[in-house]
This record gives C-alpha cells, sequence and structure tokens, in this order.
C-alpha cells in the first residue's frame, strides 16, 4: 500500500520576487493577482495541488519588509509571519541579480524556524553571466542550512517542476486535508475582489499609491449572467478622481478588464457594476481594516 503526504508550503520573500507567479504556475491557473507594483498579495492565499501520491497546499503570503508605520503593514508582515509558523516546509525566494537587506530580514525570520527551507533563486532567465549564479549559491550556502537550493525561473517555468518534486518529498506522511478536485480556500466573491483590484492597478499605473481596497457588495449567479456590485475604497477624493478618469473612462475599462477574467472563472456572461467610495485613512484604522475583511 503507497504511502500518502500532505502539508502546508509557505512561499515568502520580499516584496515582488515572484511569489505569485510561482504559486500560479505550479496550479498551473491563475490564482492570485499578480503586478510589478508591492504590496499587491495582501493575503494568506491557498493553491492546493493535488498529486498521485501527495497534497501541497501552497501558502501564498505577502512580502515581508521592515516599514511597519501602518496598520496595514504590520498587517502585512503578520500574514507573512504567521504562514512561517504554520507550515511544514518553506520556500524561501529570492532574486537571481542580487540578495538585498531585504532578503536578509526575511532569511533572519527563519533563523528559529525548525522545518525543512527550500531556496529558490528566482528570475534566472534574466541573468547575463550564468557565473554570477555560481558565486550566488557559494554565499547564500554559508547563510543558512537550506534543504535543496534551487535556481528557477517562475516566469518561464524552468525547475518547477523539480522544486515541486523536492516539496512533495519533505512533506510529512498523511491524508489528504481537502477534496482532490479543489484548487483554493477562496470564495468566489474573494476572488472576483481580487480580480478587480488587480485591473484597478493595471489601469491606474504609477498614479495611484496603495490605498484601494475593493469589497463585493453584490454576487447573483442567474442561469445565464452573474450580477456583480463592487466598490472601489479609496483613502482620499483626488484618489477617487483618478479611478474614475475623465468622463469615467477609466473606470470603464478597470470594469471591462475584469469583466473578461471574472467571465473565465464563473464561465458566463457577467453584469458589473463598479462604485468609487471615500473612507478616510483606511490603510491605518485597524477597525477599518477588519471591516474589509483584513484580519
Amino acid at each position: 500500500m503507497s504511502t500518502v503526504k500532505s502539508g502546508f508550503v509557505a512561499i515568502i520573500g520580499r516584496p515582488n520576487v515572484g511569489k505569485s507567479t510561482l504559486l500560479n504556475g505550479l496550479l498551473g491557473e491563475k490564482l492570485s493577482i499578480t503586478s510589478p507594483k508591492p504590496q499587491t498579495t495582501r493575503w494568506q492565499i491557498l493553491g492546493i495541488k493535488t498529486l498521485p501520491h501527495a497534497q501541497i497546499i501552497y501558502m501564498d503570503t505577502p512580502g515581508l519588509h521592515r516599514d511597519e508605520k501602518r496598520a496595514m503593514n504590520r498587517y502585512l508582515n503578520r500574514i507573512a509571519t504567521a504562514a512561517i509558523q504554520d507550515a511544514d516546509v518553506i520556500v524561501f525566494m529570492i532574486d537571481a541579480a542580487s540578495f538585498r537587506e531585504e532578503d536578509q530580514l526575511v532569511l533572519d525570520k527563519l533563523e528559529h524556524a525548525d522545518k525543512p527551507v527550500i531556496l529558490a533563486i528566482n528570475k534566472i532567465d534574466l541573468l547575463k553571466n550564468k557565473n554570477d549564479l555560481l558565486i550566488l549559491i557559494d554565499k547564500l550556502k554559508e547563510k543558512h542550512a537550506f534543504a535543496h537550493l534551487i535556481p528557477i525561473s517562475a516566469k518561464e517555468g524552468e525547475n518547477t517542476d523539480e522544486l515541486e518534486k523536492e516539496i512533495a518529498h519533505l512533506l510529512p506522511q498523511g491524508p489528504y486535508l481537502f477534496p482532490e478536485d479543489q484548487v483554493t480556500d477562496k470564495s468566489l466573491r474573494f476572488q472576483v475582489a481580487e480580480i478587480i483590484r488587480e485591473k484597478l492597478l493595471q489601469v491606474t499605473e504609477e498614479e495611484l499609491p496603495y490605498t484601494t481596497a475593493v469589497e463585493i457588495e453584490e454576487l447573483k449567479t442567474g442561469d445565464k449572467l452573474t450580477e456583480i456590485g463592487a466598490v472601489i475604497w479609496v483613502e482620499r477624493h483626488g484618489q477617487k478622481v483618478i479611478i474614475i478618469g475623465k468622463g469615467g473612462a477609466r473606470l470603464k475599462k478597470i470594469g471591462i478588464k475584469a469583466r473578461h477574467d471574472i467571465e473565465k472563472i464563473v464561465g458566463q456572461k457577467v453584469f458589473l457594476r463598479l462604485w468609487v467610495k471615500v473612507k478616510e485613512n483606511w490603510t491605518d484604522d485597524d477597525k477599518a481594516l477588519r471591516s474589509l475583511g483584513y484580519e
């Protein structure tokens, strides 16, 4: 009789190192939203991968960072730190281009983690000189007793199969924790809100700081149509003006892009209504954060 394994795997690292891209690639579908901006991931998102002899429950986490000035920053760090404590295996991601001070901050958190840590050195597809990678690996071997060091490209899928093989090998023995066909613990409402937030980040580009949140007020699924009403929360009136755009053009563009992706998930036509409202200073208000689901 074959033995099955299952367990939680925390994907951790500094902001913008490619954690969400890796999760999406390993699952073979888009679960975590991505953008080139820090603080894109705000939640611990479970991605469940069931293999013939193992169930890997990946935890995508916000990037760990030193700045804890605002309630939102403190919340993000708490989420990432909790994932380290809950995990059976840790995947610590860094950028192949350099090992930074922010990476060391994450590594310091792992010093007392009594569990295997795999170092995934990401973005090797962007390296011009492969010798630089060998030098980096030698340096990193001295910093921590990693279970494995695996150079990868999350974007191109290079060596990610090898990474997953090593993860599965390190998991504890135990029964599957989720049904075999389940891919995430997140609801449809959550996924819809995240898609809208992703399109908001894409369309506003550099104009908007990280002071937006999306709340789904209505979600009704009929035989042929899904109706969704969502509020985009901002901190100031000026940000509301930026999102709406001239004659409502920018908000319309966000809606079109979001609707296109939501229709892929629900498998039918979507009618999407978006409103933009102001909740002053919500990113530095613990009560406001909780009211928007940041717990």
